[in-house]
Protein backbone atom coordinates (compact mmCIF):
# COMPACT_ATOMS: atom_id res chain seq x y z
CA UNK A 1 0.00 0.00 0.00
CA UNK A 2 1.61 3.66 -0.69
CA UNK A 3 0.81 7.32 -1.68
CA UNK A 4 2.28 8.73 -4.78
CA UNK A 5 1.79 12.56 -4.53
CA UNK A 6 2.73 15.60 -6.51
CA UNK A 7 2.31 19.47 -5.95
CA UNK A 8 2.91 22.94 -8.44
CA UNK A 9 2.62 26.12 -7.87
CA UNK A 10 1.97 28.47 -11.13
CA UNK A 11 1.46 32.66 -11.49
CA UNK A 12 -1.20 33.63 -13.10
CA UNK A 13 -0.75 36.30 -16.04
CA UNK A 14 -1.92 39.00 -13.68
CA UNK A 15 0.34 38.62 -10.85
CA UNK A 16 3.24 38.24 -13.46
CA UNK A 17 2.21 41.30 -15.60
CA UNK A 18 2.07 43.88 -12.50
CA UNK A 19 5.63 41.84 -11.90
CA UNK A 20 3.99 40.65 -8.48
CA UNK A 21 5.22 37.15 -6.58
CA UNK A 22 2.69 33.85 -6.47
CA UNK A 23 0.61 34.11 -3.56
CA UNK A 24 -0.49 30.34 -3.86
CA UNK A 25 1.19 27.62 -1.67
CA UNK A 26 0.87 23.71 -1.62
CA UNK A 27 2.93 21.31 -0.21
CA UNK A 28 2.54 17.70 1.25
CA UNK A 29 4.09 14.92 3.46
CA UNK A 30 3.35 11.13 3.86
CA UNK A 31 4.32 9.04 7.24
CA UNK A 32 4.37 5.50 6.03
CA UNK A 33 0.33 5.11 4.60
CA UNK A 34 -0.82 8.55 5.86
CA UNK A 35 -0.86 11.39 3.09
CA UNK A 36 -1.64 14.91 4.85
CA UNK A 37 -1.56 17.72 2.40
CA UNK A 38 -2.51 21.76 2.02
CA UNK A 39 -2.89 24.34 0.13
CA UNK A 40 -3.36 28.39 0.45
CA UNK A 41 -4.27 31.02 -1.44
CA UNK A 42 -3.18 34.34 -0.35
CA UNK A 43 -5.45 36.99 -0.40
CA UNK A 44 -5.31 39.82 -3.32
CA UNK A 45 -5.53 42.53 -0.81
CA UNK A 46 -2.94 41.33 1.30
CA UNK A 47 -0.10 43.24 1.21
CA UNK A 48 2.15 40.13 2.23
CA UNK A 49 -0.01 37.43 0.92
CA UNK A 50 2.28 35.08 -0.72
CA UNK A 51 4.27 35.05 3.11
CA UNK A 52 0.99 34.18 4.69
CA UNK A 53 -0.27 31.10 2.37
CA UNK A 54 3.11 29.44 2.54
CA UNK A 55 3.73 30.37 6.32
CA UNK A 56 -0.23 29.03 6.73
CA UNK A 57 0.46 25.74 5.21
CA UNK A 58 4.41 24.89 6.70
CA UNK A 59 2.97 25.45 10.07
CA UNK A 60 -0.37 23.53 9.40
CA UNK A 61 1.81 20.53 7.82
CA UNK A 62 4.49 20.59 11.04
CA UNK A 63 1.77 20.89 13.21
CA UNK A 64 0.12 17.38 11.91
CA UNK A 65 3.08 15.81 11.78
CA UNK A 66 4.25 16.77 15.12
CA UNK A 67 0.70 14.77 16.18
CA UNK A 68 1.53 11.99 14.00
CA UNK A 69 4.82 11.35 14.58
CA UNK A 70 6.06 13.26 17.89
CA UNK A 71 9.13 11.24 18.10
CA UNK A 72 10.23 13.20 14.02
CA UNK A 73 12.49 15.86 14.63
CA UNK A 74 13.39 16.30 10.85
CA UNK A 75 10.44 19.15 9.44
CA UNK A 76 8.57 18.37 6.69
CA UNK A 77 9.55 18.64 2.92
CA UNK A 78 8.70 22.33 2.14
CA UNK A 79 9.09 23.59 5.43
CA UNK A 80 12.46 26.09 5.57
CA UNK A 81 12.02 27.30 9.17
CA UNK A 82 10.71 25.85 12.03
CA UNK A 83 7.11 27.52 12.67
CA UNK A 84 5.81 27.99 15.75
CA UNK A 85 4.32 25.17 17.61
CA UNK A 86 1.94 24.88 20.11
CA UNK A 87 4.71 23.50 22.83
CA UNK A 88 5.84 26.89 21.81
CA UNK A 89 3.55 29.55 22.92
CA UNK A 90 1.56 30.22 26.24
CA UNK A 91 -1.32 30.65 24.62
CA UNK A 92 -1.90 27.98 22.73
CA UNK A 93 -5.10 25.88 22.40
CA UNK A 94 -4.18 22.42 24.47
CA UNK A 95 -3.38 19.27 21.86
CA UNK A 96 -6.46 17.14 21.05
CA UNK A 97 -6.50 14.67 23.83
CA UNK A 98 -6.29 11.70 21.10
CA UNK A 99 -4.26 8.69 20.39
CA UNK A 100 -3.03 9.30 16.93
CA UNK A 101 -1.75 6.04 16.55
CA UNK A 102 -5.03 4.05 17.58
CA UNK A 103 -7.25 6.72 15.13
CA UNK A 104 -4.50 6.32 12.20
CA UNK A 105 -5.39 2.71 12.04
CA UNK A 106 -9.36 2.85 13.07
CA UNK A 107 -11.99 2.22 10.79
CA UNK A 108 -12.96 5.52 10.79
CA UNK A 109 -12.89 9.14 12.27
CA UNK A 110 -15.35 10.80 13.49
CA UNK A 111 -16.34 14.42 13.08
CA UNK A 112 -16.07 15.55 16.68
CA UNK A 113 -12.46 14.02 16.60
CA UNK A 114 -11.69 15.73 13.20
CA UNK A 115 -13.05 19.34 14.36
CA UNK A 116 -10.88 19.00 16.90
CA UNK A 117 -7.58 18.58 15.13
CA UNK A 118 -8.71 21.16 12.49
CA UNK A 119 -9.38 23.32 15.31
CA UNK A 120 -5.96 23.14 16.85
CA UNK A 121 -3.98 23.16 13.54
CA UNK A 122 -6.26 26.54 12.45
CA UNK A 123 -5.49 28.14 15.82
CA UNK A 124 -1.87 27.17 15.53
CA UNK A 125 -1.50 28.75 11.91
CA UNK A 126 -2.95 31.82 13.17
CA UNK A 127 -0.64 32.02 16.01
CA UNK A 128 2.27 31.48 13.66
CA UNK A 129 0.78 34.08 11.32
CA UNK A 130 0.43 36.28 14.11
CA UNK A 131 4.47 35.79 15.43
CA UNK A 132 5.40 36.51 12.02
CA UNK A 133 3.52 39.84 11.60
CA UNK A 134 4.59 41.02 14.61
CA UNK A 135 8.55 40.44 14.11
CA UNK A 136 8.25 42.04 10.42
CA UNK A 137 6.40 44.57 11.62
CA UNK A 138 3.47 43.71 9.52
CA UNK A 139 -0.89 43.71 10.39
CA UNK A 140 -2.12 40.52 10.35
CA UNK A 141 -4.67 41.58 7.65
CA UNK A 142 -1.26 41.45 5.51
CA UNK A 143 -0.90 38.00 6.00
CA UNK A 144 -4.49 36.88 5.05
CA UNK A 145 -4.99 34.15 2.96
CA UNK A 146 -7.28 30.91 2.67
CA UNK A 147 -6.42 27.29 3.49
CA UNK A 148 -7.54 23.77 2.78
CA UNK A 149 -6.04 20.73 4.79
CA UNK A 150 -6.38 16.86 4.43
CA UNK A 151 -4.98 13.69 6.39
CA UNK A 152 -5.64 10.58 4.68
CA UNK A 153 -5.13 7.06 5.71
CA UNK A 154 -6.23 3.47 4.29
CA UNK A 155 -8.83 3.70 6.22
CA UNK A 156 -10.82 6.87 6.02
CA UNK A 157 -9.87 10.78 5.33
CA UNK A 158 -10.83 13.98 7.20
CA UNK A 159 -10.79 16.93 5.51
CA UNK A 160 -11.38 21.20 6.32
CA UNK A 161 -11.42 24.48 4.40
CA UNK A 162 -11.46 27.74 5.00
CA UNK A 163 -12.47 30.10 2.18
CA UNK A 164 -12.13 29.02 -1.60
CA UNK A 165 -10.46 27.03 -3.53
CA UNK A 166 -11.55 22.79 -3.61
CA UNK A 167 -10.67 19.36 -2.29
CA UNK A 168 -12.35 16.72 -5.18
CA UNK A 169 -11.75 12.85 -4.46
CA UNK A 170 -12.27 9.54 -6.64
CA UNK A 171 -13.08 6.71 -4.74
CA UNK A 172 -14.91 2.64 -6.12
CA UNK A 173 -18.55 4.50 -5.41
CA UNK A 174 -18.01 7.89 -7.41
CA UNK A 175 -15.10 8.95 -9.86
CA UNK A 176 -14.98 12.47 -8.86
CA UNK A 177 -16.85 14.16 -5.80
CA UNK A 178 -16.69 17.67 -4.49
CA UNK A 179 -16.22 17.71 -0.78
CA UNK A 180 -17.01 21.30 -0.02
CA UNK A 181 -18.46 24.18 -1.64
CA UNK A 182 -15.91 26.61 -1.82
CA UNK A 183 -16.84 29.94 0.42
CA UNK A 184 -17.89 32.96 -1.97
CA UNK A 185 -18.98 36.12 -0.49
CA UNK A 186 -21.33 38.76 -1.98
CA UNK A 187 -18.81 40.28 -4.07
CA UNK A 188 -16.59 38.57 -7.04
CA UNK A 189 -13.52 37.15 -5.72
CA UNK A 190 -14.91 37.58 -1.78
CA UNK A 191 -14.52 35.03 0.55
CA UNK A 192 -13.08 34.22 4.15
CA UNK A 193 -9.77 34.04 4.97
CA UNK A 194 -7.76 32.16 8.31
CA UNK A 195 -6.75 35.48 9.55
CA UNK A 196 -10.31 36.21 9.68
CA UNK A 197 -12.10 36.53 13.48
CA UNK A 198 -15.10 34.16 11.81
CA UNK A 199 -12.29 31.80 10.76
CA UNK A 200 -13.26 28.80 13.15
CA UNK A 201 -16.80 29.93 12.87
CA UNK A 202 -16.92 29.19 8.38
CA UNK A 203 -14.41 26.42 8.51
CA UNK A 204 -15.87 22.96 6.96
CA UNK A 205 -15.40 19.93 8.19
CA UNK A 206 -15.66 16.24 6.95
CA UNK A 207 -14.67 13.05 7.36
CA UNK A 208 -15.18 10.21 4.01
CA UNK A 209 -15.37 7.15 5.63
CA UNK A 210 -13.42 5.22 3.32
CA UNK A 211 -9.65 5.50 1.57
CA UNK A 212 -10.06 7.89 -1.57
CA UNK A 213 -8.06 6.03 -4.82
CA UNK A 214 -7.29 9.76 -5.87
CA UNK A 215 -7.58 13.35 -4.61
CA UNK A 216 -6.95 16.52 -5.88
CA UNK A 217 -6.63 19.87 -3.94
CA UNK A 218 -6.48 23.24 -5.71
CA UNK A 219 -6.63 26.91 -5.46
CA UNK A 220 -9.52 29.13 -6.81
CA UNK A 221 -7.16 30.09 -10.05
CA UNK A 222 -8.97 26.52 -11.36
CA UNK A 223 -12.11 26.83 -10.28
CA UNK A 224 -13.70 27.60 -13.32
CA UNK A 225 -12.15 25.39 -15.32
CA UNK A 226 -12.77 21.91 -12.98
CA UNK A 227 -15.63 22.70 -11.47
CA UNK A 228 -19.48 23.29 -13.08
CA UNK A 229 -20.38 26.37 -10.78
CA UNK A 230 -23.77 27.14 -11.43
CA UNK A 231 -24.61 23.59 -9.37
CA UNK A 232 -21.02 22.77 -8.02
CA UNK A 233 -20.13 19.88 -10.19
CA UNK A 234 -16.60 18.40 -10.79
CA UNK A 235 -15.75 18.31 -14.72
CA UNK A 236 -15.03 14.91 -15.17
CA UNK A 237 -12.81 16.02 -18.61
CA UNK A 238 -10.67 18.34 -16.32
CA UNK A 239 -9.92 15.22 -13.96
CA UNK A 240 -9.33 12.29 -16.49
CA UNK A 241 -5.94 13.26 -17.19
CA UNK A 242 -4.71 13.86 -13.63
CA UNK A 243 -5.67 11.06 -12.63
CA UNK A 244 -3.73 9.18 -15.15
CA UNK A 245 -0.85 11.24 -14.76
CA UNK A 246 -0.95 11.08 -11.11
CA UNK A 247 -1.07 6.92 -10.88
CA UNK A 248 1.78 6.27 -13.15
CA UNK A 249 5.03 7.61 -11.97
CA UNK A 250 5.05 10.85 -9.90
CA UNK A 251 8.01 12.24 -11.93
CA UNK A 252 6.51 12.47 -15.23
CA UNK A 253 3.17 13.76 -13.23
CA UNK A 254 5.14 16.35 -11.95
CA UNK A 255 6.62 17.61 -15.49
CA UNK A 256 2.99 17.37 -17.05
CA UNK A 257 1.19 19.24 -13.74
CA UNK A 258 3.80 22.01 -14.41
CA UNK A 259 3.31 22.37 -18.14
CA UNK A 260 -0.28 21.90 -17.51
CA UNK A 261 -0.46 25.11 -15.37
CA UNK A 262 1.96 27.21 -17.22
CA UNK A 263 0.08 26.33 -20.21
CA UNK A 264 -0.90 29.09 -23.01
CA UNK A 265 -4.45 27.16 -23.47
CA UNK A 266 -4.82 27.15 -19.37
CA UNK A 267 -4.10 31.03 -18.70
CA UNK A 268 -6.03 31.83 -21.72
CA UNK A 269 -9.10 30.68 -19.50
CA UNK A 270 -7.95 31.73 -16.10
CA UNK A 271 -5.08 34.88 -15.31
CA UNK A 272 -5.22 34.29 -11.22
CA UNK A 273 -2.27 31.67 -9.28
CA UNK A 274 -2.69 28.08 -9.43
CA UNK A 275 -1.96 25.06 -7.45
CA UNK A 276 -2.70 21.81 -7.73
CA UNK A 277 -1.72 19.08 -5.24
CA UNK A 278 -2.30 15.71 -6.97
CA UNK A 279 -2.57 12.08 -4.81
CA UNK A 280 -2.69 8.49 -5.57
CA UNK A 281 -3.41 5.58 -3.62
CA UNK A 282 -2.81 2.33 -4.55
CA UNK A 283 -2.90 -0.94 -2.84
CA UNK A 284 0.27 -2.32 -4.48
CA UNK A 285 3.30 -1.67 -2.53
CA UNK A 286 5.69 0.58 -3.68
CA UNK A 287 8.80 -0.95 -5.88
Amino acid sequence: MSWKAVVHSAIGTRHYQRQLPCQDYGQYFIADAVMVGAVADGAGSARHAEVGAKLAVQTALATLQRLIEPERTIPVAGVDSEPLLPSQSDNSQPQPDLEFADLIDADTLTEAQAQQIFTYTVVNVVEALQVQASTDGYTLADLACTLLVFLATPNWMAAMQIGDGFLVIGTAERDYELLFQPAKGEYINETCFVTSAAALEQMQVKVHRSCPRFICAATDGLEKVAIRLQDWVPFPPFFHPLVEWIRTDPEVAATCVQNFLESERLNARTDDDKTLLLCYYSEEESA
